[in-house]
């Protein structure tokens, strides 16, 4: 048996893994990928990239080389519930407040080449068979012969998470009732009832004949087809491969005998289960992504909220591998990324109701008001926070400024070398203390992975001197000199390195 010794074992090479994978190579961390599939599934499954993970890829250098492999999108807001008001982020002040469609397969391709460029290393074609922790580290086997001794592992391979599993970890929720499909295909024929051009969610929404369907044209006769049946059901066939016929016969359904499927290129079926794993660490293991939570697809969550906690984990584990992590940051990671996901589950089940195409009256009437209320500036503006993940606030222990928790927007600055953006300085993975008003004083001496930045700025950001976390997350605020000298190096101490 071939045996590997690495700091940390990540399983899994979706979106969260290689993200998590990058975050932790940039960070100098020793970082081995184990991936069951010998290549990526070109499928386009799970490419909304919401505006909140755009400004996290953006602050990585990450967001360029996927924006030249968007698909064709209306500029219109997010979605909730499939009801046919989109989401307004105006008002929370981001250079993206559009969904971004990019094929997952896409996303993964680019995160791979980009983790692997920094030095993690990915094995595919290795499904993970086997994990055991003890107090001092974490051994993982797979399928073709390989022992892997880690200092930490992390689950990030997928809802049926063989880590997971392995450890016993308990993955509470309801099971799935209503299967689904999601596809890849052409189309040789079309109705004119088949949708021509990229419009918002609602309006790419059919159902006929029993049959639900959702069809987003991706151009040159391509399309992703969702659609599932009126009638509830199991998931016990979940993993069942899905005929052409089948989709062929749901086409025809809901799109008329004139549309004539031309070819699959890919296909999965999945449900509406919802449950959500107790504890993100059992010791040396933790977990992110689906591993960790799972829910109905619906406001384009699941992605996001992986590569989120990719983010939220990497700066985390690199430092506590370092030595130089403050008492309680990795548990942080629990503390902070549970509460998130539980949102997440609960306003997805929500979702789930209003999203009914075939409403009972009561639900009808409920869809009805709540469009209603969609339109008022206030509940859109909340929605679209919900949904965006612009609206997310981390609890900062004994940090007491409104700031404390939050993004903030990505603004125009002015240093010694001249004009840039805030978010051009989080490339390197460091936290940074932004100095906007001369208070840090010129004497400061920072720990190495604390990057200060003096500079001017035309537009309010609420306080004279930040310290943002590596991940964006304001940690500290200051108001004035007297605060920042008092207070700049203890709260680094107590939140970024000890």
């Amino acid at each position: 048996m071939e045996s590997i010794e690495t700091e940390v074992v990540v399983a899994g090479a979706g979106p969260t893994g290689l993200t998590l994978a990058y975050e932790l190579a940039l960070a100098g961390v020793e970082t081995l990928v184990l991936e069951r599939l010998p290549e990526p599934i070109r499928q386009t499954k799970g490419g909304g990239i919401q505006p909140r993970t755009a400004e996290l890829l953006e602050l990585r250098g990450l967001l360029a080389p996927l924006l030249p492999r968007t698909l064709p999108r209306a500029p219109v807001g997010g979605n909730f519930a499939l009801l046919p008001v989109p989401l307004d982020c105006a008002p929370w002040d981001t250079r993206h407040p559009y969904p971004i469609m990019v094929p997952q397969w896409e996303i993964e391709k680019v995160l791979e080449e980009r983790a692997t460029a920094r030095g993690a290393r990915i094995r595919r074609d290795a499904e993970v068979t086997s994990a055991d922790a003890d107090d001092d580290g974490v051994t993982v086997t797979t399928d073709d012969g390989l022992r892997v001794r880690a200092r930490y592992a992390v689950g990030c391979d997928g809802g049926h998470s063989t880590v997971r599993k392995r450890l016993g970890m308990p993955f509470p929720g309801r099971p799935g009732t209503r299967p689904a499909v999601l596809a890849d295909i052409r189309l040789s024929a079309v109705s004119p009832l088949v949708p021509q051009q990229a419009a918002p969610i609602s309006a790419l929404t059919r159902r006929a004949n029993g049959v639900w369907s959702m069809l987003v044209p991706l151009g040159e006769g391509r399309y992703r087809l969702t659609y599932g049946y009126d009638e509830p059901g199991g998931d016990a066939d979940r993993d069942a491969p899905v005929s052409a016929e089948e989709i062929a016969t749901a086409l025809r359904a809901v799109y008329g005998a004139e549309t004539v499927l031309g070819g699959v290129d890919n296909s999965s079926r999945f449900t509406d289960a919802t449950r959500q794993v107790e504890r993100y660490r059992a010791g040396r293991v933790l977990f992110a992504g689906d591993a960790a939570h799972i829910h109905p697809p619906l406001g384009a969550q699941g992605l996001n909220l992986g590569v989120q906690d990719a983010f939220n984990l990497g700066w985390k584990l690199a430092a506590e591998l370092r030595g130089s992590a403050p008492a309680g940051l990795l548990d942080s990671y629990h503390a902070e990324r549970h509460p998130v996901a539980a949102r997440v589950l609960h306003h997805t089940s929500a979702q789930r109701v209003l999203a009914d195409l075939s409403p009972s009256e009561d639900v009808a009437a409920l869809r009805d008001i709540f469009v209603d209320l969609m339109r008022l500036p206030d509940t859109n503006r909340h929605l679209a926070g919900l949904i965006s993940g612009l609206a997310l606030r981390y609890e900062i222990p004994g940090a007491a400024h409104p700031l404390a928790g939050r993004r903030v927007p990505d603004a125009e600055l002015v240093t010694a070398s001249g004009p840039t953006r805030l978010s051009s300085f989080f490339g390197a993975g460091h936290a940074v203390l932004l100095d906007l008003g001369g208070l840090v004083p010129d004497d400061v001496r920072l720990p190495g992975h604390v990057d200060l930045v003096r500079a001017k700025s035309t537009a309010d950001l609420g306080a004279g001197a930040l310290l943002f976390r590596p991940d964006g997350y304001v940690c500290w605020a200051a108001d004035d000199a007297a605060a920042c000298r008092e207070g700049v190096l203890p709260a680094i101490a107590a939140h970024l390195v000890a």
